[in-house]
């Protein structure tokens, strides 16, 4: 089956995990490749069964978005400081135990525009598609799975689902080591248990807290849940809230963010043609080898292996590779 894959979040995930092990995987000029050595393994993994991978990459993100990456720029530069302040020390109490030392770690890391261009560079040499999304991944994902291009998205963030995204694959570029079940969600069953339509799954997120506006002091999951299903929309909530209990932000632009969950800027998927080719062996080898400090004789079986699964007809379905087993708990966010 095909999949649309988060490309940045997968990048996230490969660059986080060898830095909470302590130590970088490096070229020779000490640029970081621990996102190739990831973005191939997995992906041959993948491809291996049976499962055909399309990576899409986040384009521009939306004006609305600036506040929420500005609360993440100050989040990595306090992390870095503590961080710094430990190791001048020689002093772990400044951060706690080792789950905080690893936390502060996983704000430190950022994936960069060379980081994707590397990255697409090698999915080129591995005959693998990718798409640049015009604006958020996660939209172009759930608008290609509508669209009947793909079977599923895989992401670690639920707002695929706020887009519309049918279904959703969490876990899927995980390490086997972790051995981590992988979740799959169905958003026609989602609405069903959560007895709302689309637009009121979406008024919900913005109260849980999106990435383009504020959310309503006070108001938790539990809370949210019955407001929605008592109001059905935000501006009833509104009208009806006790605002001195729980006061709404000011300015709260709750409409715009509405608007880009039900009209996300994508590229038509009609208009996309995906296309696995075969690997390119050698310049593969030249691409991963020498500077990059990749193992020659890994790389090209790692090309054979891409080869042999291209050129294999497999029948295995999705819940061949993974254990499907039911959430307990839809709501819960990243």
């Amino acid at each position: 089956r095909k999949v649309a894959i988060d490309a940045s979040m997968c990048l996230y995930q490969f660059l986080i995990a060898v830095r909470s092990e302590g130590a970088q995987l490096t070229s020779v000029d000490g640029e970081t490749t621990s996102h190739l050595m990831g973005t191939f393994y997995r992906t041959i993994r993948l491809v291996e069964q049976g499962i055909k991978p399309a990576y899409v990459f986040d384009g521009k993100p939306p004006d609305l978005k600036g506040g929420e990456l500005a609360k993440r720029a100050e989040r990595r530069d306090e992390a870095q400081k503590l961080l710094q302040a430990a190791e001048e020390a020689d002093i772990v109490y400044l951060l706690g135990n080792a789950e905080d030392v690893e936390k502060f770690n996983r704000r430190l890391v950022k994936v960069t525009k060379t980081h994707a261009e590397e990255a697409k560079q090698l999915l080129q040499l591995m005959g693998i598609p990718f798409i640049d999304a015009p604006c958020e991944a996660e939209a172009q994902c759930a608008a290609l799975v509508k669209a009947g291009k793909v079977y599923a998205t895989a992401t670690e963030d639920m707002d695929a689902l706020t887009f519309g995204c049918n279904v959703l694959l969490r876990r899927l570029t995980f390490s086997e080591a972790k051995k981590m079940p992988i979740q799959e969600f169905h958003f026609d069953k989602v609405l069903e248990g959560l007895e709302l339509n689309h637009n009121e799954f979406i008024d919900l997120c913005i109260m849980l807290g999106c990435d383009y506006t504020n959310s309503i002091k006070g108001v938790g999951p539990k809370r949210a849940i019955e407001l929605i299903k008592t109001h059905r929309s935000l501006e009833k909530i509104i009208e009806n809230l006790d605002t001195k209990k729980f006061p709404i932000p000011k300015d709260w632009n709750y409409k715009q963010a509405r608007l880009l969950f039900q009209e996300p800027e994508i590229i038509d998927p009609e208009t996309i043609d995906l296309k696995w080719t075969e690997p390119d062996e050698e310049g593969l080898v030249k691409y991963l080898c020498g500077d990059k400090q990749f193992n020659e004789e890994r790389v090209r079986n790692g090309a054979k292996k891409l080869h042999k699964a291209r050129n294999t007809s497999t029948q295995g379905r999705l819940d061949t590779f993974f254990k499907v087993l039911s959430s307990p708990n839809p709501l819960k966010r990243k």
